[in-house]
C-alpha cells in the first residue's frame, strides 16, 4: 500500500536564516494537558523531576567521557540564548522549566570534582578527611591549574559547538 501526499513547504525564521520546513506527522497534533497538584504533591513531584534531570545529566556527561555520546551534545551561551528565547515565546511554564533545567546543569557541572569548582574542595575536604592532613600548597597549586585548564576546554569546546551550530557546520 502506498500513499501520495503533496506537501507543500513552509517559511519560517531559522537560526541559519529564512528556510523551508515540511512539517509532516501522522495523525492530529498531540493534546496538550495542564496538570496541577497540592503543595505537598508538588514539591514532592519537583524534587522527583529534579533528581531525575541530575542523573540524566550525570549519565550524558559519562557518556561523553567513554565516548558513547558525542562531545556536540555541550552548549554554551548562544544556544542558551536561543533556547532561552525560543522557551520564552512558548510561554511562562516552558521558560520556567527552561531555567530550571539550566540551573540543574549548572549545579551538576559545578559538583564535578575539579579544584576551581566547589566539587574539588569537596574532594580536598575528603582528602584531608582520610589523610588527616591537608593537601600540599604544591599540590593545590597543580589542581588548580589542571582544573583551569580543563574548564577553560569546556568553554572552549561549548562556544566552538555553538558558532559551529549557527553557521551551519553541524
Amino acid at each position: 500500500m502506498s500513499v501520495e501526499l503533496s506537501p507543500t513547504p513552509r517559511l519560517v525564521d531559522d537560526v541559519s536564516g529564512r528556510i523551508a520546513r515540511l512539517e509532516i506527522g501522522v495523525g492530529a497534533a498531540p493534546e496538550t494537558v495542564s496538570v496541577s497538584y497540592g503543595p505537598i504533591d508538588g514539591l514532592w513531584r519537583g524534587l522527583q523531576q529534579s533528581w531525575d534531570m541530575a542523573v540524566t545529566t550525570v549519565k550524558l556527561i559519562g557518556r561523553i567521557l567513554i565516548g558513547e555520546a558525542s562531545v556536540k551534545n555541550f552548549s554554551g551561551p548562544l544556544t542558551i540564548a536561543d533556547y532561552g528565547d525560543r522557551s520564552a515565546q512558548a510561554g511562562l511554564s516552558p521558560f520556567l522549566y527552561f531555567l530550571a533545567s539550566i540551573s540543574m546543569g549548572l549545579a551538576v557541572l559545578n559538583l564535578l570534582p575539579l579544584p576551581m569548582l566547589d566539587g574539588g574542595h569537596l574532594m580536598y575536604y575528603l582528602f584531608e578527611g582520610i589523610s588527616g592532613r591537608p593537601l600540599s600548597e604544591w599540590w593545590q597549586q597543580q589542581l588548580q591549574r589542571a582544573g583551569l585548564l580543563i574548564l577553560m576546554l569546556m568553554m572552549a569546546l561549548a562556544l566552538s559547538n555553538d558558532v559551529a551550530r549557527y553557521a551551519g557546520w553541524h
